[in-house]
């Protein structure tokens, strides 16, 4: 069952089937660790393809990743020393962190930087607990330092979001949507020729998932909009 949901949730329209089928095999196990944070990820990336526009269709996005959070708690639980239970953890918290404002999110946030530096303390080589702490320094680097201060995430800036995305690319260059980070915090930080290394780097790199060609295009977006700079 497992061997199955692993090959559908590499299919962006299927992650609702394979959810599905490591639902059967926790019926089976109820405390197999590897099924409840692969049941974390599931709802991640069933939520990310669900519509955001309406207050209903938000109100069912942020419950779809509070139960993310819900099952890679309970993987903590079974395992408090696996890695991929906080990182799961802390990709479910910083898109809940997306549905509040900055004075409400801040906890959030910080969960979120301590559920990465205690993944990478079990495996140093966790590309995805790199990645989303990259995303948390840079999601907080859009308001001003001085703004964040009094809330208790002034730690976000733009040289450690790129420190942590070179680190998941270097874990696994092959990965589209740790390039195209790397790139968006790299514009950001004025440097457009490394910008321009990683989406370069997009064109070449093999096709793992279904994601991959819309995420080409993404790429291809971002370099005609710094084409002259």
């Amino acid at each position: 069952l497992i061997n199955e949901a692993d090959t559908l949730s590499d299919r962006a329209l299927e992650n609702e089937k394979a959810l599905e089928k490591y639902r059967e095999a926790l019926l089976l196990d109820s405390l197999n660790y590897e099924v409840l944070w692969k049941i974390s990820r599931s709802h991640i990336v069933v939520g990310e393809h669900l519509p955001a526009t309406t207050d209903e269709q938000k109100e069912a996005q942020r419950q779809i990743y509070e139960d993310a959070v819900r099952y890679a708690e309970k993987a903590i639980s079974v395992n408090p020393n696996g890695s991929m239970g906080y990182a799961q953890r802390a990709a479910a918290k910083i898109r809940l962190a997306m549905f509040r404002n900055i004075w409400k999110s801040s906890g959030l946030m910080n969960d979120v930087r301590e559920d990465c530096e205690k993944a990478v303390e079990i495996e140093p080589k966790n590309a995805l607990a790199y990645n989303v702490l990259g995303r948390a320094h840079f999601q907080l680097t859009q308001r001003m330092k001085i703004v964040r201060w009094p809330f208790g995430v002034a730690w976000g800036n733009t040289e450690d979001a790129i420190q942590n995305f070179e680190r998941a690319v270097a874990i696994y260059p092959n990965f589209i949507t740790y390039r195209i980070d790397a790139a968006r915090a790299y514009i950001e930080n004025k440097e457009y020729q490394k910008a321009r290394d990683h989406l370069f780097a997009v064109s070449t790199l093999p096709a793992l998932s279904e994601e991959d060609e819309r995420l080409r295009k993404e790429a291809a977006d971002l370099l005609e909009q710094i084409k002259n700079k």
